[in-house]
């Protein structure tokens, strides 16, 4: 758990506006140095489930979080996975493409299975004008 004076500090770091203290950005910012802090913990204090449990917890809801910045303001998740080096992010990205990547090919196939049917109609009309 964060004490006031580190937590303020941070927000002050990554607010966006004046009275900003839960913006999306702080709220991954705070997020952030919890599961730092939980890690370190943890590395001590190796049979403490209850603190992993809270660990997991704030990792997922830290992903949540990216995730919801990502779709929301790309340019906004990348200085801020820049600013915090988070591993995450890039995981995120990468996973981005790929899944834009596969869209782009689905859509590919689907307008040559069109085209396809097009030409198929043209040469069957030929066809048949032909027989007449």
């Amino acid at each position: 758990m964060l004490d006031k004076k580190a937590k303020q500090k941070i927000i002050n770091k990554f607010k966006i506006h004046d009275a900003d203290t839960g913006s999306t950005q702080v709220q991954v910012a705070i997020l952030t140095e919890e599961v730092t802090q939980l890690t370190d913990h943890l590395k001590r204090h190796k049979h403490d489930h209850s603190s992993r449990r809270g660990l997991l917890k704030k990792v997922g809801e830290r992903r949540r979080l990216l995730k919801y910045l990502q779709k929301e303001d790309e340019n906004a998740f990348n200085d801020l996975a820049k600013k915090l080096k988070l591993k995450i992010a890039k995981k995120m990205i990468e996973d981005e493409q790929e899944k834009l990547r596969k869209e782009q090919e689905l859509l590919a196939k689907d307008e040559l299975k069109v085209e396809e049917e097009e030409t198929g109609e043209e040469t069957g009309e030929n066809a048949e004008a032909k027989d007449e």
